[in-house]
């Protein structure tokens, strides 16, 4: 065999190899799951928690203080001045870091901070943030602040290209935080007639849930980095309060991909969806839940009488195969019973679940396959039904901007969405 012809060969079985991979990618049959046995605990009792600590792999802890913030010009006047105010250290890891006014500000302000010394670290997604180069982050490497690629285009990531960091969090010394779905882009804070600024959630943090937030970053620095954040700088001793708050019991639910497809995430949100015995209120900007979430909430509706109600994009969503892939999936829901409604002033990017206006969950998931099978991910759950009251608020001022579809409208929506809708399908795993 001569050389041009051994070549030949191994190109062949490479092109297969890939072709068999992309198959893969978009076709191998999603991940079935349910409960094995329905708790019959209340969502209030120590038998829940202990059971919800132990699936999740997250701790509970019981003095926090949370304040909900409501969309960009509140959450980044927040984070900026927080930021303003470190001593020790700034962590912060986001799949979006985008040039423009925002990303500027945070730049200009973290780059204050390391001059004064302050141990400044950021871990940017490679895909997430593509657009965003070392070059304008010159100033603030230059000042001392780190800052690592997540998965950059290497040939050693090559095998984990699909595996992003979707995590959007802010440490401050160890001792404050911020948690929700929001990167750092001018659209969450800028927006024009046509592009009204987009509506999200953060939750500023205190207390002994910021050590497992710092914890969390840790892990994707170590992989970004390679190198393990320790010293009390960075996990210092909580000093706890005496206000009624600090009473919130809270667990960061870390979640990353596993070879078997299993996730935190999944265990995450299918046991509050089982276990719900009154209301299901979720919002997300990208509603493709699996079969396995779609029949779990079918359950909750027919079997338990819960009421569910879903917040998803209307016709400003940034991504309209996406919107329509999620369409086709409001059959089984709507037929059940739930009510789903389609957010029309502007693109919805919050990502929160309220159940018995108890449980919450704010974070970094979508309720999606690549959220609960691909990325990495991070949530806060809260049992507080101060903090769901507050949440609650907000959804309700949410649905006065909300059409409601029906289930007639859905059956009868046009061939062409339809057929749009089959080419979404094609995609949907990877959505």
């Amino acid at each position: 065999m001569d050389y041009s012809t051994a070549f030949l060969i191994i190109a062949i079985i490479a092109i297969i190899a890939q072709s068999f991979l992309i198959f893969l990618a978009l076709f191998e049959p999603g991940l079935d799951y349910k409960i094995s046995t329905p708790s019959t605990a209340s969502l209030e009792s120590d038998d829940f928690l202990r059971m919800f600590e132990a699936l999740t792999d997250a701790k509970a802890h019981r003095h926090n203080h949370i304040e909900v913030l409501t969309n960009g010009e509140t959450y980044y006047e927040a984070e900026l001045e927080a930021i303003r105010g470190a001593e020790h250290s700034v962590n912060l890891e986001a799949y979006i870091f985008k040039k423009g006014e925002v990303a500027r500000r945070f730049v200009e302000t973290l780059t204050e901070r390391a001059r004064a010394g302050v141990r400044v670290n950021l871990v940017l997604d490679a895909i997430g943030s593509f657009t965003t180069w070392n070059s304008y982050l010159r100033e603030l490497i230059e000042a001392g602040g780190r800052v690592a690629w997540y998965h950059p285009f290497r040939w050693q990531t090559i095998s984990r290209i699909n595996n992003r960091t979707h995590r959007e969090l802010i440490i401050i010394d160890g001792k404050l935080g911020f948690i929700g779905g929001a990167g750092f882009a001018d659209h969450w804070l800028l927006g024009t007639e046509k592009r009204p600024r987009w509506r999200d959630t953060m939750f500023r943090v205190e207390g002994d849930s910021v050590l497992s937030m710092q914890a969390t970053f840790a892990e994707n620095w170590l992989e970004a980095a390679g190198e393990i954040l320790t010293g009390t700088h960075y996990f210092p001793l909580h000093k706890r309060g005496d206000q009624a708050e600090d009473q919130t019991v809270t667990l960061i639910v870390n979640s990353s991909p596993s070879a078997g497809r299993s996730t935190r995430a999944r265990m995450l949100f299918q046991t509050l969806l089982a276990s719900a015995q009154r209301s299901i209120l979720i919002t997300t900007p990208y509603f493709l839940p699996d079969r396995s979430a779609r029949d779990e909430l079918v359950r909750a509706v027919r079997e338990r009488g819960v009421e569910v109600r879903v917040i998803a994009p209307g016709e400003h969503s940034d991504h309209t195969l996406v919107r329509r892939s999620s369409r086709r999936l409001y059959g089984d829901l709507l037929q059940a019973g739930a009510s789903i409604y389609e957010y029309e002033a502007a693109m919805i990017h919050t990502k929160s679940m309220i159940v018995d206006n108890e449980w919450c969950v704010v974070g970094s998931t979508n309720f999606d396959n690549r959220s609960f099978g691909l990325n990495d991910e991070v949530n806060m759950a809260v049992f507080n039904r101060t903090l769901a009251a507050r949440l609650q608020e907000d959804f309700s001022r949410d649905l006065a901007h909300c059409r409601a579809v029906s289930l007639e409208e859905w059956q009868g929506r046009p061939y062409l969405e339809r057929a749009h809708e089959q080419v979404g399908r094609l995609l949907e795993r990877q959505q």
